[in-house]
């Protein structure tokens, strides 16, 4: 229902390929995403905006995490892009924690006037935005007036997404060596800042308004299908397959802490993004192709007499990708052959 890209080509060959295999939704995630481009001459704007131009109308692009320093270098054009239609107004930035002393000692490159900033800047170019972060709990060093400092953060912003970390020591890691935090502190901590972040409802005012939202896939119980609206918050609406993978008009009747319910709205439009059934669950785009070209010399392989053909080996097929996976095992075995005959 949704590819990630991981690793960009120069071309745009893959979104026109995965929007005609059914896909309605790309995510384009990486460590940073907003570091996108500086190893090869280019930046993060300028890929978003070759992107949009071949995303139909009905299907939606969600962009990864990006850390505050990359993103602070392309506010402006990243503002327009998170407004664009067929982009969600959606941003992960990670803070980690609302210290300065703090962050020093994670050797971030940012501090918290750089978060300020970003997250300041998107909300007023960007109404209606939503802005997800992660807090550390407990990273060695932390006093109590560093914790009060996130308290605060959290407090001021109330992000409708968090992910809260309790810090735990990697072996072998620069913090690992540090003077801990003690474990019932830090627990103590995550609790609270737990506590801070549940007191909060972030979509009850929403209740009664029509959206727009992209139905992708189905909800852990069952019961729902899971969709998004335009700031990637998630709307359960009801289980009706022949909207599965489309874009419709729904009403609000209900808000939970991570969630609203929507019903569809009457006479409401309905896109459809692509001409064909979406990919089902755990399916890999871009191989549809590929095994389609196999089959089809497979099926050329086969006499009227269903006789074997040499032609069907791997190594005559025309897909590169079995010819390598064939010479690798034929590689392989070779090795195995020689180092069982010397250890003989």
């Amino acid at each position: 229902m949704y590819a990630h890209l991981h690793e960009w080509s120069p071309t745009l060959a893959s979104p026109h390929q995965v929007h005609r295999e059914g896909v309605c939704e790309i995510w384009l995630t990486s460590e940073d995403t907003g570091a996108y481009g500086r190893d090869i001459g280019t930046d993060l704007p300028t890929l978003l905006w070759k992107l949009v131009e071949v995303i139909p109308e009905g299907a939606m692009l969600r962009l990864g995490m990006t850390n505050p320093p990359y993103i602070l270098e392309h506010l402006e054009e990243m503002a327009k892009i998170l407004h664009h239609p067929r982009v969600y107004s959606f941003l992960h930035v990670p803070v980690q924690t609302g210290s300065d002393s703090v962050l020093m000692d994670m050797k971030r490159e940012y501090c918290i006037a750089d978060f300020k900033l970003v997250v300041d800047f998107l909300k007023k170019q960007v109404p209606g935005i939503t802005i997800a972060t992660d807090i550390i709990c407990g990273f060695p060093g932390e006093t109590e007036a560093d914790f009060q400092e996130t308290l605060k953060l959290i407090q001021e912003y109330k992000f409708p997404s968090l992910f809260i970390n309790q810090f735990y020591p990697r072996p072998g890691t620069p913090a690992a060596k540090m003077e801990q935090v003690p474990a019932q502190v830090k627990k103590q901590r995550t609790r609270m800042l737990s506590q801070l972040f549940q007191s909060y409802t972030p979509y009850d005012h929403k209740i009664g308004e029509k959206q727009h939202v992209l139905i992708t896939e189905e909800s852990f119980d069952g019961q729902y299908y899971v969709a998004h609206n335009k700031f990637y918050e998630q709307v359960l609406v009801p289980k009706q397959p022949e909207l599965l993978g489309k874009m419709i008009e729904v009403d609000i009747y209900e808000a939970g802490k991570h969630f609203m319910k929507g019903k569809p709205a009457q006479n409401g439009k309905i896109y459809t993004p692509s001409i064909v059934k979406p990919l089902l669950r755990g399916a890999v785009s871009g191989t549809m192709e590929e095994f389609k070209t196999i089959n089809e010399n497979a099926h050329y392989c086969w006499s009227s007499e269903k006789s074997f053909s040499a032609s069907l080996l791997p190594w005559n097929l025309k897909c590169p990708r079995v010819k390598i996976v064939s010479l690798s095992l034929a590689v392989l075995a070779v090795i195995m052959a020689v180092t069982i005959a010397i250890f003989r």
